[in-house]
């Protein structure tokens, strides 16, 4: 009588191994950063297809932002800086070249792109595609949660995975709070126009504009973080199908304003279409860029997706194809529908799509899909952000750099339910006490860091494991991942002096967290 069959022994682990005589410059093997997610401690729900991760993307990449920030692209703006710390980098050269002095150097603007602002979002979704398609071969490769932070310790060392990773967490605070105080901004004034006042004192920032305010607590712009939050704990799959429902609504009022606005069009106001030819249109890709960052959010979700090498590469790209078709449409509909001229300053600058529908006279009903979708936009970004944040603390907890306490994974829903909480009090109490206004660069700079990393790593990556199996392909490496270091450089240097401060003391901080408590409890200094 032959024996019963037995089950296949479990493969052993993967095992750490010194890449460099110094700890700090040691990669962690692709093999290990998979062996290590598939630890039943630590496993994750995989229960995320490829139009879920396409719907992440889209929730994060558009926001409120689409019906606020293509007037002003399009009419242009200019100011002088109020001080040398609030004027771009890239400005004060190129001013201070052309005019010779401090004065003139501190003189800021932007031409009016009108309605080319089209051709605008076009190219920066051309840009935005050398980073996206990076991240792409990464994912599909790494398929691991930490998106920009994993990418970068298997590629270039521990010290740099430390650095994206403490920046990555600046960048979701601080966008999720200027997202959760502009969404209790947004909710208080559509209450008041429905007659419904909510006090002051319980909802607006305790501190803005550099002043005291005489408010207790921004209770809405935490609220909603912590509904968020207890969604998120619950599980991934009812967050994504939540997620889904929101962008769905969010399309809809962008189809709904495009069809509406569309039979308002009139032809004659695309004319001039490039008032400042093509320097309108690269400054205004310029102030456009930033609406599209965040189809690096897909790659967090990768360790919850069923078959990440195949359909992170597709939720990155589908997500930047949909949104530039939107935002294109968008552009071209609302020029269409006034002067670009229009959108200089008061309320046709800060909503012009809101002011452009209720100037012609659009129906209410129509109006108020818009202000849904605004709404529902902000809402999702949130949602989306908050949700990487909690994966990209988890994956640093689990490589040493954090605490345990960060990889920790509920026994029922199987999220890490404390990273989740904790990604809520860090961003719901300062929502609550703060509006941060132009601190807001912070995510934009901590973006832009990411994605020339992430670029770099590709390069790295083909160069020192050529035969490595990648289901998704960067084409003419390095020239397409130099293009993308290049053009994010370019862009960081059109950040604030001050932004670029901040950045650089969050980024001192981090390492000083990292020489006295991160670097101890690594794997690779077990085995120095």
């Amino acid at each position: 009588m032959s024996p019963p069959p037995t089950e296949p022994a479990a493969q052993p682990a993967a095992e750490v191994i010194r890449t460099s005589t110094s700890q700090a410059f040691c990669c962690k093997s692709i093999d290990k950063l998979i062996s290590d997610s598939e630890n039943p401690e630590h496993r994750l729900s995989k229960t995320l297809g490829p139009w879920s991760l396409t719907a992440l993307g889209i929730g994060a990449i558009i926001g409120s932002g689409i019906f606020v920030l293509t007037g002003t692209a399009a009419a242009g703006e200019y100011f002088q800086a109020p001080s040398i710390l609030h004027a771009q980098a890239l400005d004060l050269i190129v001013n201070f070249l052309r005019t010779g002095t401090t004065a003139g150097a501190l003189m800021h603007g932007r031409p009016p792109a009108g309605p080319s602002i089209a051709i605008s979002f076009f190219l920066v979704a051309v840009a935005c595609s050398f980073a996206g398609l990076c991240y792409a071969e990464l994912a599909s490769m790494i398929p691991i949660a930490g998106s920009a932070y994993t990418y970068s310790y298997a590629t270039l060392g521990e010290i740099f995975a430390w650095i994206i990773g403490w920046d990555l967490i600046l960048e979701y605070v601080v966008s999720n709070v200027a997202v959760a105080v502009g969404f209790a901004g947004y909710t208080k004034a559509q209450f008041a126009a429905f007659g419904i006042n909510l006090p002051d004192k319980w909802s607006s920032p305790v501190w803005a504009s550099g002043q005291w305010t005489g408010a207790y607590f921004n209770l809405p712009g935490f609220l909603i973080v912590f509904i968020l939050t207890l969604l998120l704990v619950r599980g991934v799959k009812e967050s994504a199908e939540t997620n889904n429902i929101m962008v769905a609504v969010k399309i809809g009022a962008i189809l709904t304003f495009l069809v509406v606005g569309g039979m308002l069009v009139k032809p004659a106001n695309w004319t001039p279409f490039a008032p400042s030819g093509f320097a309108g249109i690269v400054t205004g890709g310029a102030i456009v860029f930033f609406t599209y960052i965040g189809f690096d959010s897909v790659s967090t979700a990768a360790e919850e997706s069923r078959n990440p090498q195949k359909d992170l590469p597709f939720g990155i790209i589908m997500s930047l194809v949909v949104c530039t078709l939107l935002y294109v449409g968008v552009a071209l509909v609302l020029l269409g529908m006034m002067k670009y001229t229009t959108f200089v300053s008061g309320e046709a600058a800060d909503a012009p799509v809101a002011y452009a529908m209720k100037y012609l006279g659009v129906h209410p009903f129509f109006r108020s899909v818009i202000v849904i979708g605004a709404l529902t936009g902000m809402i999702s970004s949130l949602l989306v952000f908050q949700y990487g944040q909690a994966r990209i603390w988890y994956a640093m907890s689990r490589d040493g750099l954090l605490p345990k306490l960060f990889s920790a994974v509920h026994p029922k829903y199987k999220t890490p339910y404390w990273s989740t909480w904790i990604a809520c009090f860090a961003v719901g109490i300062p929502a609550g006490l703060v509006d941060i206004g132009d601190a807001a660069d912070l995510a934009n700079i901590g973006t832009l860091f990411a994605f020339v990393l992430v670029s770099l790593g590709v390069i790295l990556l083909r160069r020192n494991q050529p035969d490595r199996k990648r289901a998704f392909r960067v084409p003419f490496v390095p020239w397409f991942p130099l293009i993308s270091v290049v053009l994010c450089g370019g862009l960081m240097l059109g950040l604030t002096l001050i932004t670029w401060l901040r950045f650089v003391i969050w980024l001192a901080l981090g390492l000083m967290i990292y020489i006295f408590y991160s670097r101890h409890h690594s794997e690779f200094k077990k085995i120095g």
